[in-house]
């Protein structure tokens, strides 16, 4: 399976801002963006000094490869959330952001059971949730309304998971999504509202740039 495998904060700076991929490590004087907030590559300080030049084309891709790395979505399957947004209901690009949230994987990370998103998926991955009692190890995973997500009880004896309840308690939990400490165990409640998705996100440039 194709994956991203270098280093995040590249990401960052190749979009000009902090996407915040590595959690608590993106808020503290380490964070890469603070000491080189410029495009990586050899000619990175000379393309940030470009930047208000930019196409109408190049702001587009711009705002979609933005939506890929902060979901670590491909393209590929990108472009395939895309196509089942615009065959909804509505503004499609609330409907593709909305299907980005519903991921297995992001959801464990707004519940706060996870630093970041690729910390979420691998937790994902090594099988560590059950949903609707179920063992799955898919982070692309899309839930529904009503889904339950939970901790496998024998998960809960592994050192990750020992103190898990504490370190969710001190990180919020998305509006949308019922969580239960206790039992390691979460509900999603509805779709979220645009206002509850990160606000950096361009879906209007999106839309624009697979309509062309």
């Amino acid at each position: 399976m194709a994956r991203y495998t270098d280093s995040v904060c590249k990401l960052c700076r190749r979009e000009g801002e902090k996407l915040f991929l590595k959690g608590e490590r993106c808020y503290t004087p380490k964070c890469a963006f603070e000491k080189r907030a410029y495009a990586p590559g050899q000619h990175g300080r000379t393309a940030q000094t470009r930047q208000g030049r930019l196409s109408d084309y190049s702001r587009q891709l711009r705002a979609k490869q933005k939506a890929r790395h902060v979901y670590g979505v491909l393209e590929k399957q990108f472009r395939r959330y895309f196509s089942v947004a615009i065959k909804k209901r509505g503004l499609t690009g609330l409907n593709l952001l909305q299907t980005l949230e519903m991921r297995l994987d992001n959801i464990v990370y707004r519940m706060g059971l996870a630093e970041n998103r690729p910390q979420a998926r691998q937790m994902v991955s090594h099988g560590h949730f059950i949903v609707n009692g179920r063992r799955t190890d898919i982070p692309s995973m899309l839930l529904e309304q009503g889904d339950v997500i939970t901790v496998r009880p024998q998960s809960k004896e592994n050192g990750l998971f020992k103190d898990l309840a504490e370190r969710a308690e001190k990180k919020n939990c998305a509006l949308w999504i019922e969580r239960d400490l206790k039992t390691i165990t979460g509900r999603v409640l509805r779709y979220p509202e645009r206002g509850e998705i990160d606000g950096n996100l361009d879906e209007q440039l999106i839309v624009e740039y697979y309509s062309r």
